[in-house]
């Protein structure tokens, strides 16, 4: 029988996961990593490191309080940095889906993100109007003028962190805003343009009831977003919430729980198709994948301090942390690299074949379409079962039903992927230093 633990370990959203990153020395060459490698789908990340405000959940890698003079300073090393790694790539690369994350790109103003679409065309030779572009924004962002842009320029999803329409339950998560204001921001999203919505919640916040859980889900469902990202709250090491744990609550996990699976009845009474642990898509939405894109055989290149890329061999970045200070440090190291340093990697993890199909498992087995044996043989010619006896031990305890995880799977998914990462990844997590 498995033993998985809570089922609250962690969002195994990558794999491996940063933790697990380590200075590569030498540095290898853009290059050499990118050489041979299929370009021909890729996907493009741009990563813009600032927020108005730090959340008490959030341990991205994002400061606060950045003026103008840094915002425009981050702008010009972007474009240095894109124009040395465009060069990099092989071949004509083509970009078949986009994103531009962070923090939060709206924190830029509606001149600033004008500035940063002419750099990302002008130095990739991307067209980001012609694949899937998904944007993050934050209710007290998402302004008319920064959308006009945003939809202008090819944007086809845009995604904002509501986490709770109580007010006091997003203060209770670290998050202090007024529910006028993202009533506002949602208001001016869907009257912006045609593209997709998503709206990010959270459960398990101090004090949330099933009452006021499925008070904020009825609420969101009254913008009819596409898509809605359910987040269990998790409390990290040098996080606002960190200083005070809800962990400490013997109940917390059950309380989760419960509020997950009431929101999967919900939504899909309301007519959403659930696709992970975390999305759910509304059916009559169509579809929002590229057809020719998969993460889990394309390369991700991306752009920008806090931006992670992926090849078949290595996944690399900048160093990372989540400390004020720290951040600060990379970002203000980030500034003052000389052009150079942007023909190499510099923090990442080499995949050997091994780790190589695991990260294919992963990146398919906690989606509810699951793992199709015969895609996992045309990419390694091995059979999956074979390389991952252990599946059989998540059939036999119900989570999984084939090559699928079953709905009891898919609420544990936050322990079952935790389970299945290697021995040297786990290792590597265990030894990285939070700061």
């Amino acid at each position: 029988m498995v033993a998985l633990g809570p089922p609250y370990q962690g969002y195994l959203y990558a794999y491996p996961h940063k933790t697990a990153y380590r200075p590569l020395r030498p540095r290898p060459r853009l290059a050499d990593v990118w050489a041979g490698e299929p370009a021909g789908a890729l996907f493009l990340y741009v990563h813009i490191p600032y927020c108005e405000m730090r959340c008490g959940f959030c341990n991205l890698f994002t400061r606060t309080g950045a003026g103008e003079d840094q915002v425009a300073a981050y702008l010009d090393q972007l474009e240095r940095q894109a124009g040395r790694v465009a060069a990099a790539l092989p071949g004509e690369p083509r970009f078949a889906r986009a994103a531009i994350g962070g923090g939060t790109p709206t924190y830029l103003d509606a001149h600033e993100l004008t500035r940063l679409f002419d750099l990302i065309e002008r130095t990739t030779g991307a067209d980001l109007r012609a694949a899937p572009l998904s944007v993050e924004t934050s209710p007290a962002t998402a302004t008319a003028d920064r959308l006009a842009v945003l939809l202008e320029r090819g944007a086809t999803r845009i995604s904002i962190g509501v986490q709770s329409f109580r007010d006091a339950e997003a203060r209770a998560a670290g998050r202090p805003q007024r529910r006028d204001e993202v009533d506002r921001a949602l208001d001016t999203i869907r009257a912006a343009g045609p593209a997709d919505l998503n709206i990010d919640l959270i459960y398990g916040i101090p004090g949330q009831t099933v009452a006021t859980w499925t008070e904020s889900l009825r609420t969101a469902l009254t913008w009819r977003p596409e898509e809605l990202y359910l987040y269990p709250l998790y409390v990290r090491p040098l996080t606002g919430l960190g200083r005070r744990d809800p962990g400490a609550d013997p109940d917390w996990d059950a309380q989760r729980m419960l509020l997950y699976r009431h929101a999967t009845d919900l939504l899909a009474d309301a007519g959403y198709r659930q696709l992970s642990m975390r999305a759910f898509r509304r059916a009559d939405a169509p579809a929002a994948d590229a057809p020719d894109y998969c993460c889990q055989d394309d390369g991700m290149v991306g752009l920008g301090c806090g931006a992670r890329s992926y090849t078949a061999g290595l996944h690399y970045s900048f160093d990372y942390a989540v400390g004020v200070r720290q951040v600060r440090g990379i970002l203000d190291d980030y500034l003052r690299r000389p052009p150079a340093d942007f023909d190499v990697a510099e923090v990442g993890f080499a995949l050997d074949a091994t780790e190589q199909r695991r990260r294919w498992l992963l990146k398919t087995l906690l989606r509810t379409e699951g793992v199709e044996p015969a895609g996992y043989r045309a990419r390694f010619g091995t059979d999956v079962d074979d390389d991952f006896p252990s599946l059989a031990a998540l059939r036999d305890a119900g989570y999984l039903a084939g090559h699928r995880l079953t709905a009891e799977g898919l609420a544990h998914s936050d322990a079952i992927g935790p389970w299945l990462v290697s021995a040297d990844v786990r290792a590597a997590m265990a030894g990285h230093v939070t700061r």
